[in-house]
């Protein structure tokens, strides 16, 4: 074959290694598994309720994950209840977990959205629960979890 046909596919073959090797770095991960383990209360702000919501990631991969910030939804009954979003960073090292906290608020409205809900709440049922949110990690980091569940109150002591 001439060299003046093979100078021209070197940079081809070499983009085309280079992508065939970035793909494998692409394996499939297991999911996140996150629980929420704490409310702290903070400071609000006139009709405002704000937490710090702990969150424990647990990474069941054999790579850790960077992450740069933080989101989470949590809805309660199929309402939305609370949101936050933080720009802390860190790592949740492989078949490792972490705690992260983060700022939470729940507006006058939803509270008083999820006040009227609760009315009809009968002890024997719980409320479900949604969160959702993501792990900031750049351009093919980021990481989206959610969780979901019931509520369940105890039942009221009896006299």
């Amino acid at each position: 074959m001439p060299t003046t046909l093979i100078k021209p596919l070197r940079p081809l073959g070499l983009a085309l290694l280079l992508c065939l090797s970035a793909c494998s770095t692409l394996a499939p991960r297991d999911p996140l598994h996150i629980d929420l383990v704490g409310l702290e209360p903070l400071p609000g702000q006139g009709l405002e309720v704000r937490f710090a919501l702990k969150l424990r990631v647990q990474n069941p991969n054999e790579t850790p994950i960077d992450f740069n910030g933080v989101a989470v939804q949590l809805d309660i009954n199929k309402q939305p209840l609370a949101s936050g979003v933080s720009n802390q960073s860190g790592q949740v090292p492989r078949f490792g977990e972490t705690v992260i906290s983060i700022p939470v608020s729940i507006s006058a409205y939803s509270a008083m959205r999820q006040a009227w809900g609760a009315a009809g709440y009968q002890g024997a049922k719980g409320l479900p629960y949604e969160l959702r949110g993501k792990l900031a990690g750049g351009l093919l980091g980021t990481r989206r979890f959610s969780d979901s569940g019931s509520l369940n109150w105890p039942e009221p002591a009896a006299r």
